[in-house]
């Protein structure tokens, strides 16, 4: 009689944290997976309808910029205390309220008819992404099973890949369809949808401190190390979205450059599932230094290129750099410290995915500038091989963490 009463406690445990042992795809993997798909296709419709939006409404091009920058401030700005605020109170909640923002943004776009009140709630679109992708990565690694880490984490890392690849297409069929109210205003629905997702999320809480804003509590030293990879990882190769169709007109490559990035979603969408399991494996080094190498070979080649199978076969090698830095990088932020600290770790790494967006494309578009756009892509190698050399470099750091986090596990 004990023994079925425990079979039944553990059972409800299982059911209130949404975990099953040695299980991935639980429902409550599945609700923040969607959810982290809707959050960044809606980011990702808005990055390419508003420019356009707001130049239909008779905006000039230098504040079209600075509507579109304003997303980065935004963002930059509330990831400051968004690890605090995700370490102090219920993440689920968090992540509903960052939804309902999201959703109030869109509802906003739909009905702005001028270039400040797009700005105002562009702001709110900032705050809103700042607390709900970070909130999703923190509480998906709440769910994993310590041995399928980094496999869980390349499944999850699918959802953004999946948004890249058909969010810009479907916001522009959708403004073809219909107009660009109605279309953030379908937006703003999904960005509803997201919520109720998190509502039905079940995890356990117990608030354990007061909220203390402190430089400790809003950037967590011991992921210090994945997030400046990922910055110099993710700065470099984001170069590719805002130079790289420039780049193939001035070779002659005229039509079809967008198939790059379509054979490059898809590539990520196959590989990373594939890199999770060979982090889990063989270890995080192991994995990501082939991978930086890999981005190094697709720049490359993209310096000399002069036809569009040639970029493809840069697209397919790049992909699977990224694809794979990506999600091993993000899942030892989440190992580095404990559940308690999840949201400064998770707060840690997006900023340097952040700083990398802002400051990637500038670098790059100064470098084409000053020595020719051939030389800017092999000189935007050198922050993959710095990469490279951190992790090398600090190899027996990233092994300790690991062995941290299985003893913690194991305790």
């Amino acid at each position: 009689m004990i023994k079925k009463d425990e079979a039944n406690n553990e059972s409800a445990d299982l059911t209130e944290t949404g975990q099953a042992p040695g299980k991935i795809w639980t429902a409550t993997f599945i609700s923040l997976f969607i959810a982290n798909m809707a959050f960044n296709m809606g980011f990702l419709m808005s990055n390419a309808l508003l420019s356009t939006y707001a130049y239909s409404l008779g905006a000039s091009v230098s504040s079209v910029g600075i509507l579109i920058s304003t997303f980065s401030i935004a963002s930059i700005s509330f990831r400051l205390v968004s690890g605090p605020i995700m370490d102090t109170y219920n993440r689920k909640y968090i992540l509903m309220i960052s939804a309902v923002l999201m959703a109030i943004a869109f509802f906003g776009f739909s009905s702005s008819t001028s270039m400040p009140l797009l700005m105002v709630f562009r702001l709110v679109q900032g705050c809103g992404m700042a607390f709900g992708n970070s909130c999703c990565l923190t509480m998906v690694a709440e769910t994993l099973p310590k041995d399928k880490y980094g496999t869980g984490i390349g499944y999850y890392s699918v959802a953004q890949v999946a948004a890249m690849a058909i969010g810009p297409a479907i916001g522009l069929w959708l403004v073809d369809l219909v107009d660009f109210r109605w279309t953030f205003f379908i937006t703003a629905c999904i960005m509803l949808i997201a919520a109720f997702l998190a509502f039905l999320v079940k995890l356990k809480f117990k608030r354990t401190k007061k909220l203390q804003l402190k430089v400790n509590n809003i950037i967590a030293k011991e992921a210090l190390l994945p997030a400046i990879v990922l910055f110099l990882q993710h700065g470099a190769s984001i170069v590719t979205s805002s130079l790289l169709v420039i780049f193939a007109r001035e070779q002659g490559v005229t039509s079809n450059i967008g198939l790059y990035f379509t054979v490059a979603s898809i590539t990520m969408v196959i590989s990373r599932p594939i890199i999770g399991k060979l982090t889990d494996r063989f270890g995080l080094v192991r994995v990501v230094v082939p991978a930086v190498i890999c981005n190094v070979i697709a720049f490359f080649i993209i310096s000399n290129a002069t036809s569009l199978i040639v970029f493809l076969l840069a697209a397919v090698i790049a992909s699977f750099g990224q694809g794979a830095c990506g999600p091993a990088l993000q899942t030892l932020s989440m190992k580095s410290v404990t559940n308690e600290r999840r949201g400064s770790a998770s707060t840690t790494n997006f900023i340097g995915m952040d700083m990398g967006s802002m400051l990637g494309p500038t670098t790059g578009g100064k470098l084409a500038d000053t020595f020719g756009f051939s030389n800017m892509w092999r000189l935007m190698t050198i922050p993959f091989v710095v990469a490279m050399c951190l992790m090398l470099v600090f190899r027996k750091t990233v092994a300790k963490i690991e062995k941290n986090f299985a003893e913690r596990q194991a305790s």
